[in-house]
């Protein structure tokens, strides 16, 4: 039987990974500036296993509108340049036989507006995720009292700092949110 400190516990690590992952959405949202993140995950075939690009090329942003990939193997080149152009990145890359260059065109303001409202639709799914992780903790914690394992005081000391988590990771989702929307707008 897990005590009300473990399922705090629990509850902080699982809401840590609820930001992280609005965080790494956030990071594949294409905005006017060039981000390492944007190619990082992207898979391609080395010697005929997926490999992600951050494993077989140094990945550099020299200017806010450029990422070059340069591969360790320059016979990757163009494996990394097929994975590129099958991602869903829009981006045309250049190969001069030892890198590659993205050049990141600058966004629309339509684009930009439905960007927005895509960040906006994260970040809200990112809340929803932590306020049901703090139902379920919430509901862990009141069975305990039901089952005479922790008093009433407890239950209520261990759900008010399950609410106070909750307050504290749903105001760094709306500070990512922030900053997001503020990088849209910047170009």
């Amino acid at each position: 039987m897990s005590s009300a400190r473990e399922i705090i516990h629990q509850t902080e690590d699982k809401m840590k990974k609820a930001v992280e992952a609005v965080t790494r959405e956030f990071n594949e949202i294409r905005t006017g500036r060039a981000n390492a993140a944007f190619v990082e995950a992207i898979h391609a075939d080395y010697y005929g296993t997926p490999t992600m690009i951050k494993q077989i090329a140094a990945i550099s942003v020299p200017d806010a509108r450029l990422i070059v990939i340069q591969p360790w193997d320059v016979t990757a080149i163009a494996e990394i340049e097929k994975a590129i152009l099958k991602s869903n990145l829009g981006i045309n890359p250049t190969n001069d036989g030892k890198v590659i260059r993205l050049s990141i065109p600058p966004l629309s303001k339509e684009r930009r507006e439905e960007l927005t409202k895509v960040v906006k639709k994260m970040a809200e799914d990112g809340r929803i995720s932590l306020r049901t992780i703090r139902r379920d903790s919430n509901e862990a914690i009141k069975k305990m009292q039901d089952d005479k394992v922790i008093s009433e005081d407890d239950r209520f000391k261990s759900q008010d700092e399950i609410q106070k988590l909750t307050d504290n990771y749903i105001s760094k989702i709306d500070q990512i949110l922030k900053d997001k929307e503020k990088e849209l707008v910047e170009f």
